[in-house]
């Protein structure tokens, strides 16, 4: 599990209130994580497109696909880094 740290001077007061005490955090919304998993042979994939989802208001959403080739070692870690750094756009969450 890694440690939390604030990123910058403007987000040290948003960690402080999120996380300082137990009383006084922000209660944060439920979330939708989208995802899919798929191994194939390495040179098998010739083209990837985007999904695209429906949201409850009728508006479409898309989310790019990425790929990530190696052993399953070098998968495995680009993966969790991949998500830690996904996380990192939203320090609010």
């Amino acid at each position: 599990m890694r440690e939390l740290q604030p990123r910058g001077p403007e987000n040290r007061a948003l960690f402080a209130c999120n996380f300082s005490a137990p009383d006084m955090m922000i209660p944060m919304a439920n979330l939708t994580l989208i995802y899919g998993l798929r191994l194939l042979p390495e040179g098998e994939v010739v083209e990837i497109e985007d999904a695209t989802l429906k949201l409850a208001n009728g508006h479409l959403a898309h989310v790019t696909m990425h790929t990530i080739e190696g052993s399953r070692k070098e998968i495995e870690r680009q993966l969790l880094r991949s998500l830690d750094a996904f996380f990192d756009f939203y320090p609010e969450i």
